[in-house]
C-alpha cells in the first residue's frame, strides 16, 4: 500500500523525474498567443518548481516569431536553471527555427531528429504596399504625425528610402541580438568555418555537424538513456480555455492560425 501511495505524494521522489514543457507555434506578443512570455511564464515557473525535477525538456516545434518575447521566454529559463541548479535540455520536433531556435539555444543541451528543420539566425520583416491601389479607387489617405519618422514604412504610401535605411538598422541590431545569444550559449560547440548566421536552415544531421545541436534523439528516448528506464514525466502546457472557441474570438482564432500556417510553409512543413 505505502509502495502505491509514494507515486501520489510530490514532496516523496520514487525515482528520476523530467518536466516536460510543450513549446508549439509561433512566439508572439499576442496576449492569447500560446507563446510568450505572460502566457508561457507561470507554466516554466511551476514545471521548475514542482516536485524538484531532475532535469526539464522542452518540447520545441515553432518557426519563430517575435525576437523579444523569445528572448524573455529564453531569459526566464534560464534564471530559472541557474536558480535551481537543473538542467534543460531541448528537443526540436519538426522545426525550431529563428525565434524556435532561439528557445532551443537556452537549453544546456539540444537534440533533434534526423529530419528537423533547425536554424533560421536571421531576422526579417514583411509587410504590404498598398499605396496604388488607393490611388487607383480614389482613396485619398491623410496622416498628420509630429515628427518626421512618426510614420515611417506606412504601407499606404510609396516606401522612402530613408524609412528602409531606418528599418534596415533595426533588423541588423536585432540581428546582432540573436547573434550574440547563439555564441553565448552554443560557444566553441559551433563550426567556426561555415556561415551560421545568414538565416540558412539545415535538417538535424547537418546541424548536428555544424554545432548547432547537441545528437539525434527523442524526447523519452533520450532521457531514459540518461536518467534511466524508472525516470518519469510530467508534461506541462498552455491550457486554452474552452470559451475563446466560441464567439467573435473565431475569427480571431482563425486569422492566427492563418499566419501560423504561413510561418510553417516557409519551411516546407
Amino acid at each position: 500500500m505505502w509502495g502505491s501511495m509514494r507515486k501520489w505524494l510530490p514532496f516523496i521522489k520514487s525515482g528520476p523525474t523530467v518536466a516536460i514543457i510543450r513549446m508549439a507555434g509561433t512566439i508572439s506578443a499576442q496576449p492569447r498567443a500560446a507563446l510568450n512570455d505572460g502566457t508561457l511564464g507561470p507554466v516554466i515557473e511551476k514545471a521548475f518548481r514542482r516536485g524538484k525535477p531532475d532535469a526539464i525538456a522542452l518540447e520545441i516545434n515553432s518557426p519563430g516569431g517575435s525576437p523579444v518575447q523569445s528572448s524573455l521566454i529564453g531569459a526566464r529559463i534560464r534564471r530559472l536553471a541557474d536558480e535551481k541548479k537543473i538542467p534543460v535540455f531541448a528537443f526540436v520536433e519538426d522545426v525550431a527555427a529563428s525565434g524556435g531556435y532561439w528557445l532551443a539555444a537556452a537549453a544546456d543541451e539540444i537534440h533533434a531528429d534526423a529530419s528537423s528543420v533547425v536554424g533560421s539566425i536571421g531576422v526579417i520583416s514583411s509587410s504590404f504596399g498598398l499605396h496604388q491601389f488607393i490611388n487607383e479607387h480614389g482613396i485619398e489617405r491623410r496622416v498628420h504625425t509630429a515628427g518626421e519618422s512618426k510614420s515611417m514604412l506606412d504601407p499606404f504610401r510609396p516606401e522612402a528610402p530613408e524609412d528602409v535605411e531606418r528599418l534596415n538598422r533595426l533588423l541588423e541590431d536585432i540581428h546582432g541580438n540573436f547573434i550574440d545569444h547563439v555564441k553565448t550559449r552554443r560557444g566553441d560547440k559551433l563550426d567556426g568555418s561555415v556561415k551560421l548566421f545568414t538565416g540558412e536552415v539545415w535538417l538535424g544531421r547537418r546541424a548536428l555537424e555544424l554545432g548547432l545541436i547537441d545528437g539525434i534523439g527523442h524526447l523519452r528516448t533520450t532521457m531514459k538513456q540518461r536518467f534511466g528506464d524508472k525516470t518519469t514525466f510530467r508534461r506541462y502546457g498552455v491550457k486554452r480555455p474552452l470559451l475563446s472557441r466560441f464567439g467573435a474570438q473565431v475569427l480571431s482564432d482563425a486569422v492566427q492560425g492563418i499566419e501560423e500556417r504561413a510561418a510553417y510553409a516557409r519551411f516546407g512543413l
